[in-house]
């Protein structure tokens, strides 16, 4: 395989690219850890996200959103010490609130995977992108989508935030028709 969309550059960016970004993904635990990261994302690159992803799994619990949901002062200073995360009061304590935001959901539709899902009717938007277009932003959908988080109570879920989100967890597919991956949209059981 050759062919890659350009935007994956570093090996930790093509590890992303050819084995998560844009894949159908519908487990709980990986919608709840993406919605993070990409909040965690705000104001940075991908790339650094991705370079302390295996920090922030290891602070933020294996990104297990019940225990994450009952955090105290106390972890949270502890979080704001670890420097090997992203040390921003702000989104660690979006974090804590997503968290039981994300089981208010759960509760709500039996899973946030029926809620997010409800918003694309259960399937995936294929952008059929070539090489020489630009990545979306946001969309019309992201911005609904971005709305309806907020007002639920959400925090760091703006549009843009949840369009990458979209791409995170398959929601649209955005590779190039010549990227090798195109098809490739559904996890590896």
């Amino acid at each position: 395989m050759n062919n890659i969309c350009k935007w994956a550059k570093t090996d930790i960016e093509i590890k992303y690219h050819n084995e998560e970004w844009c894949r159908i993904c519908h487990d709980e635990n990986k919608l709840f850890e993406m919605l993070i990261l990409e909040g965690m994302q705000a104001g940075l690159s991908w790339r650094c996200i991705l370079d302390k992803r295996e920090n922030m799994r290891k602070a933020f619990d294996n990104f297990d959103y019940k225990k994450i949901s009952k955090y105290d002062d106390k972890k949270i200073e502890e979080l704001l010490n670890n420097k090997g995360i992203i040390r921003n009061k702000r989104k660690i304590n979006a974090l804590i609130v997503n968290a039981q935001k994300f089981i208010e959901v759960q509760k709500e539709y039996g899973s946030f995977d029926k809620y997010i899902w409800s918003f694309t009717n259960n399937k995936q938007i294929d952008n059929k992108l070539n090489d020489d277009c630009m990545l979306p932003a946001r969309n019309e959908l992201s911005d609904t989508i971005s709305k309806d988080l907020s007002k639920r109570g959400f925090k760091f879920v703006g549009s843009i935030i949840i369009y990458s989100y979209m791409q995170g967890i398959g929601m649209v597919n955005d590779h190039s028709v010549n990227c090798d991956f195109y098809k490739k949209t559904e996890y590896d059981k």
